[in-house]
């Protein structure tokens, strides 16, 4: 039986759940900004008590990642994020969920092989794009500001 794009279209509609946009988008965009306002209440917080912005913004990433791990071992990321969906791909709470997820699934299979494979597994890629960006989009800049 050849099956057409069409005949295909109309049985991956019947056989997908129907998407409740309505409701999914604000409640994305509530816990989205709600981890965000969090982030800000915790730097404001930090620059409060003397700490430059610099160092506050870098404690706000730690403290975010930290919770965000604990979250994820508890189980209890996982709930909040099958309730709010993209809200929760926040990118620092986000990426640390998806590395510290991988790596305790891969707990049972040794510290070297298992946790730290699938560590480098998902944040290889980032680390590496993320790294060679800054260093081309560095160059450009130091071009562009010392030529032009």
């Amino acid at each position: 039986m050849n099956i057409t794009p069409e005949m295909y279209d109309k049985m991956s509609r019947r056989a997908s759940p129907k998407s409740r946009s309505a409701v999914n988008i604000p409640v994305a965009f509530g816990v989205g900004g709600s981890i965000c306002a969090l982030g800000q209440v915790i730097t404001s917080l930090f620059t409060e008590s003397g700490l430059e912005r610099t160092e506050a913004a870098m404690w706000t990433s730690v403290i975010l990642i930290g919770i965000s791990v604990l979250l994820t071992g508890f189980g209890l990321y996982h709930k909040l994020a099958k309730h709010a969906g993209a809200g929760t791909l926040v990118p620092i709470t986000g990426f640390s969920n998806a590395i510290s997820s991988s790596a305790i699934e891969a707990k049972s299979e040794g510290f070297v092989l298992g946790v730290g494979a699938k560590i480098f597994t998902i944040a290889g890629p980032v680390i590496l794009y993320g790294s060679t960006a800054s260093v081309i989009f560095g160059l450009l800049y130091y071009l562009m500001s010392n030529v032009l």
